[in-house]
């Protein structure tokens, strides 16, 4: 049995997809967050998909004595799998684990300073913004809390200098993303690009990418962006606090 840390295991709960590339940009983002706090265990659970499970990871820390746990939704909006999912599998969780969900990734503001990184990364740089009009490009939900969120940062980014900030979706609303393209270029803007505002490739951020064909420039997804890592450990810190209070550390 392991020795256990005062500090809660943080586990990062990841949605999974058929796409390898998918889990293999979660790990290279779980990565950066053990980089930046080597002093908090850190592991990685999948809800569909891909393994470990998320039940398997929780059962195993309980076999290894471990009490406390953070379970972080590697997710950027308040939906269905926040609301719905996470809690129903933590639910299910061995009873000797305390385990707190943290808060979902965003809003935050080093998401957008990750946004302009990619972009930049694309080709961009400072002196573009006022001429482009960016498309913030999500995955799209049912859930109109997590569409007013995304329409709302679209606004929020529009005030740090870009001609436009459009929201477009993959699935589930609209504007889709080809139609937000059109609608910056018909508003005059020199260059229109693309945002995803996405964390890990698949199959929406790929059909992002098609409705991206006529844009300008394409930004690549959030991935291991040091400024995601940043979040995480925000939300960590935020959830674990209660814990720790509780425990008199």
């Amino acid at each position: 049995m392991r020795t256990t840390s005062a500090r809660p295991v943080l586990v990062v709960i990841a949605h999974g997809s058929r796409d390898p590339r998918h889990a293999a940009t979660v790990h290279a983002l779980v990565r950066e967050v053990r980089a930046l706090r080597p002093g908090v265990r850190v592991e990685t659970g999948f809800l569909d998909f891909n393994i470990p499970s998320v039940q398997g990871v929780l059962e195993s820390l309980a076999a290894e004595g471990v009490r406390d746990v953070v379970a972080l939704p590697l997710l950027l909006t308040r939906a269905f799998h926040a609301k719905a999912d996470i809690p129903a599998v933590l639910k299910e969780a061995p009873a000797r684990l305390r385990i707190r969900q943290a808060e979902v990734l965003g809003p935050s503001p080093l998401l957008l300073t990750a946004l302009e990184r990619r972009l930049y990364e694309a080709g961009l740089s400072p002196a573009d913004k006022s001429s482009t009009g960016v498309v913030l490009a999500s995955a799209g939900s049912t859930d109109p809390e997590a569409i007013a969120v995304i329409a709302e940062i679209a606004r929020e980014w529009r005030h740090t200098g870009w001609c436009a900030v459009r929201p477009a979706f993959a699935s589930a609303a609209l504007p889709r993303t080809e139609d937000a393209v059109r609608e910056l270029r018909a508003l005059g803007c020199a260059r229109v690009a693309v945002a995803p505002y996405v964390l890990a490739p698949g199959f929406l951020p790929d059909r992002i990418a098609r409705g991206a064909a006529e844009a300008d420039v394409l930004a690549d997804v959030l991935g291991p962006a040091p400024e995601v890592a940043r979040v995480l450990l925000e939300r960590y810190d935020a959830a674990r606090t209660p814990v720790l209070a509780a425990l008199g550390a």
